[in-house]
């Protein structure tokens, strides 16, 4: 039985176990929490869920369905929990987090074939097969010790946490409930909505840049964002509209108490199954604390809101995946080393989840076989194994990804539509071959 040894017990490192464990070896899953915590984390459950509980849209079609639907075909476990811990959210599949990590932690600590190991890995063993799944937050020491085995240095950018808030203390006379365009999966609305006139846009704003913020530290005074997580603050310094361009934006709601579009708008989604809280969607931000309950209660209907957890900002560790790793997450210069998850480089649930099922499946295998370039699978390690590495940045899946067709159609729907069709076939007939 090959035994392979896992470095962090977040969704990456519980995927990687759980398909060490269904093709037939041992794996050894090291999670030093809660012994040890990292700034972000609240608990020592496996698979928690730090920034949103949110794994995007599962609407067909689309580039984030296309990549949960293969790695359903594909039996991940964290997929198939979190239809079963899944909360209301329109078309995105939204959990509620701590049922989600629960479920989690217990079908990996009950697994005969996964041994959970509460320690922290200081140093690796040459003769062991490792897969590092340690995280964005990745301890000092192990970063360390991963910097020496690639040769390169550390890389860093920043990402932040939105808040969330008591659903008691949101005054529902003014926040109304919408899905944008009337869209969720069973007609229902799914999010809670703040509107706002544009006087009131224009006073918050005011305050959100004269806000003050918590110092950049850690390792660089100018931090390097990823521009899908990006800060409120730092989305509004680019311009006064730019907020009712994005994590604001009016568009496909109307207030049912005006019968009109609000001028800009504040989203509320579900944290948990009983809707005891809810988080502000797209509002990380790195305020003080302080300043993000004075700011952020200038929002219509949020006015007495009680915050269970304020918005943060910290340090993501990533490798330069393009320069040290193949297709199979395996790295060139220790073929006995195997990462997943946002340490690899890319960026989001889904994308870890994917990334540790490749290295679990690539871990056990010998030689270890590649996805087809045609599925979202194969593409996400492709670009992780073959992006250009003197501009490397984390990734989450598009349709970019993915190779073109030969002949596209036109329309947008139908060309994506193509796109997911010939994945999935690919998928399949992968699957066949591999039975």
């Amino acid at each position: 039985m090959k035994e392979i040894h896992i470095i962090g017990g977040g969704l990456a490192g519980c995927e990687a176990a759980w398909q060490i464990a269904r093709a037939g070896g041992r794996a050894i899953l090291y999670e030093m929490r809660p012994s040890q915590q990292t700034p972000a984390h609240r608990t020592g459950a496996l698979a928690e869920l730090v920034c949103s509980n949110s794994l995007k849209t599962e609407q067909e079609n689309s580039a984030p369905w296309l990549l949960k639907e293969e790695l359903r075909r594909l039996g991940s476990l964290l997929i198939a929990v979190a239809a079963r811990t899944r909360v209301p959210a329109g078309h995105a599949l939204t959990v509620d987090r701590e049922l989600f990590s629960a479920e989690i932690s217990s079908v990996i600590e009950s697994d005969p074939r996964i041994e959970v190991r509460r320690e922290e890995v200081r140093a690796l063993d040459p003769e062991r097969t490792w897969i590092i799944a340690s995280g964005p937050l990745t301890s000092g020491v192990l970063a360390a010790e991963i910097a020496r085995l690639t040769g390169s240095e550390r890389l860093f950018f920043y990402d932040s946490i939105s808040p969330i808030i008591d659903a008691d203390s949101i005054d529902t006379s003014i926040a109304f409930r919408a899905s944008r365009y009337g869209k969720s999966l069973d007609g229902s609305d799914d999010y809670l909505n703040c509107p706002f006139d544009k006087e009131q846009y224009e006073a918050f704003l005011d305050a959100l840049l004269a806000a003050q913020s918590v110092p950049a530290h850690l390792d660089q005074d100018q931090p390097r964002y990823f521009e899908a997580c990006l800060p409120i603050e730092e989305i509004a310094r680019r311009g006064r509209d730019t907020l009712r361009f994005g994590p604001m934006k009016p568009m496909g709601l109307l207030n049912p108490r005006t019968g009109k579009r609000p001028y800009a708008v504040v989203q509320l989604r579900q944290e948990n199954a009983r809707a005891g809280s809810y988080n502000l969607v797209g509002f990380q931000n790195h305020m003080r604390f302080g300043e993000q309950a004075r700011v952020l209660r200038m929002i219509p209907g949020l006015e007495r809101a009680e915050f269970l957890r304020y918005g943060q900002v910290h340090r993501n560790t990533y490798i330069n995946g393009p320069a040290l790793l193949t297709p199979t997450l395996r790295l060139r210069a220790a073929p006995n080393i195997f990462f997943a998850g946002q340490i690899s480089g890319v960026e989001g649930y889904v994308e870890s989840i994917a990334t540790g099922l490749v290295a679990g499946r690539a871990a056990v295998e010998e030689p270890p076989r590649s996805f087809p370039r045609e599925t979202a699978v194969g593409s996400l390690c492709a670009y992780v194994a073959g992006a250009d590495p003197a501009d490397y940045q984390p990734a989450n899946i598009t349709f970019d990804l993915l190779p073109k067709l030969a002949q596209p159609p036109r329309d947008k729907r139908r060309r994506h539509g193509e796109v997911c069709r010939r994945a999935l076939a690919a998928l399949d007939q992968y699957l066949c071959a591999h039975v």
